[in-house]
């Protein structure tokens, strides 16, 4: 009997050691196809565009105009001009350029509270927050954005931001964990818009730490599983476009601001399991007009969830969509019409197409 117990706990310890060596071998394997990945090259063109963006033509005249029709100090009208004198130009001695950048800053401020989400993972003084904390998964930051110690952009070139931002690749040509699936859309005025925001702000001295993973990160990032933007963007390439479409409630306006829910709802918006999201997340919603999903809603329900946070049926929606709630109430009307009409253009489809 003693003899069996003791052949029966050999070869149970074999096999745990077995069991052991074959799950340390995995894991060096993962390891080495970790870092491998992240040290991946990718090719992306240069990429320049002027920060901030000059006022167009069209702007300049806009402005003459409404100078000529505002009334000077002490309201008194624009002085008459004698007949076949040449009239001066209204914008002469107006700094352009100080105009330029105040209206870039307005509009990245904008662009930043209500159309993508930097603020979630930079955090809301854009000196670095956290993206991912977990014992199993690892700790992934987001770097500091502003121009303070510890700044990771200071020194970014044009095509620094672009590589970086809507290519998830960093200067040094590796992958990064930016989420720039959110971002292929963003135009060249938007990211030069959001540039001078950015720089605008007040400098924050924060270094962030570089990115650990731990066990169940490193077979993640090894097997494909930890969804790497530079991986899946469609063409490293590609032109972007230079300006956002016309903002009107029209589906393509809607169509641009919806690029950034692609990363949680699916290109084709279909919903359903969440790439690369944590465990207890639940599915994202499908956002196309079929039976499960916005077929039943009004515009008004859909508004009443961005800013509120509160679907149809009264329940409340979990992380990561609660934490979009303050986009939705940032947002205009006109861009939750575009929104609302680029989702009722989709064709129906099941969830998790």
């Amino acid at each position: 009997m003693r003899r069996a117990l003791r052949i029966l706990a050999i070869g149970t310890l074999a096999v745990v050691v077995l069991i052991a060596a074959l799950a340390g071998g995995f894991y060096l394997w993962a390891v080495g196809k970790r870092d491998a990945r992240l040290a991946a090259t990718y090719e992306v063109p240069p990429h320049g565009f002027p920060i901030p963006f000059p006022l167009s033509e069209a702007e300049k005249e806009a402005l003459r105009t409404e100078m000529r029709l505002t009334a000077p100090a002490g309201g008194e009208p624009p002085p008459e001009v004698a007949p076949g004198a040449p009239e001066a130009d209204p914008l002469a001695g107006v700094d352009l350029e100080k105009l330029a950048l105040d209206r870039a800053d307005a509009r990245g401020k904008h662009l930043l509270e209500a159309r993508y989400a930097c603020l979630f993972c930079h955090g809301s003084d854009l000196g670095g927050g956290t993206m991912i904390e977990d014992a199993a998964i690892g700790t992934v930051k987001a770097p500091n954005l502003t121009t303070g110690p510890g700044s990771v952009t200071a020194t970014y070139t044009p095509s620094d931001w672009d590589r970086k931002v809507r290519h998830g690749v960093n200067p040094a040509g590796h992958p990064g964990f930016m989420p720039s699936l959110d971002y292929f859309k963003m135009s060249d005025r938007e990211l030069s818009d959001i540039v001078v925001y950015i720089r605008s702000r007040p400098p924050i001295d924060r270094t962030v730490p570089p990115v650990v993973f731990g066990p169940l990160g490193t077979v993640l990032v090894a097997t494909g599983k930890f969804v790497l933007s530079a991986d899946i963007h469609p063409d490293h390439t590609a032109p972007h476009a230079v300006e956002p479409p016309p903002e009107g409630p029209t589906a393509e306006f809607g169509s641009h601001l919806a690029g950034i829910c692609t990363g949680c709802h699916r290109a084709d918006f279909s919903g359903g399991p969440i790439a690369g999201g944590p465990p207890d997340w639940p599915p994202a919603k499908n956002l196309t007009p079929d039976d499960d999903g916005l077929k039943a809603w009004t515009y008004d329900d859909f508004v009443k969830l961005l800013r509120t946070g509160i679907r149809p049926d009264g329940t409340p929606t979990r992380v990561p969509m609660a934490e979009a709630i303050p986009l939705g109430n940032a947002m205009t009307e006109v861009e939750l019409q575009a929104l609302w009409a680029h989702f009722q253009s989709l064709p129906p489809l099941p969830t998790g197409t």
